[in-house]
């Protein structure tokens, strides 16, 4: 019997198995009661269309979470399949916020690898990709570009 290197259960892509146009799709989740209570107090958002429920001088229907709670969920996911372990920093981000999420709403996204740039040293690569975030009804309700370093397979 021969006998191999163990695989790493949970390993993120090196930069080298990412090519540009490739597509993934996350898994889904719906944000309860609790993600925005912990997400609020931890960051100090502690705005009143946050914390007041049926706020009288908010324009969104529901219980609105900040864009920045449904923007780290979704890099929550990216951060546990696509790049852990291999995601060196995140370089450049650029988002769009284009509908409300309110407690209760299941999102998920889909990723498109846009450029995958070896740098010229150390066995790295900045990794761009275009993220496209819906919700329960496929509404797209924020889009981002995130730039990453991310590492090379080891020599």
């Amino acid at each position: 019997m021969t006998q191999h290197a163990p695989i790493r259960l949970g390993q993120g892509f090196y930069w080298q198995d990412i090519t540009v146009g490739q597509h993934f799709d996350t898994f889904r989740r719906t944000i309860t009661e609790t993600d925005l209570v912990n997400f609020i107090s931890c960051t100090g958002m502690l705005e009143a269309i946050f914390i007041e429920e049926g706020f009288e001088g908010g324009a969104i229907q529901g219980r609105p979470v900040p864009g920045a709670l449904t923007y780290t969920l979704i890099e929550g996911f990216i951060l546990q399949t696509m790049i852990q372990g291999t995601g060196l920093a995140m370089l450049e981000l650029t988002q769009k916020i284009l509908a409300p999420v309110v407690v209760g709403d299941t999102i998920h996204a889909k990723i498109e690898v846009t450029e995958v740039r070896p740098t010229s040293t150390k066995n790295r690569a900045i990794v761009t990709s275009n993220i496209r975030v819906f919700n329960q009804r496929d509404v797209l309700v924020m889009t981002y570009t995130a730039t990453r370093l991310l590492a090379g397979r080891p020599n």
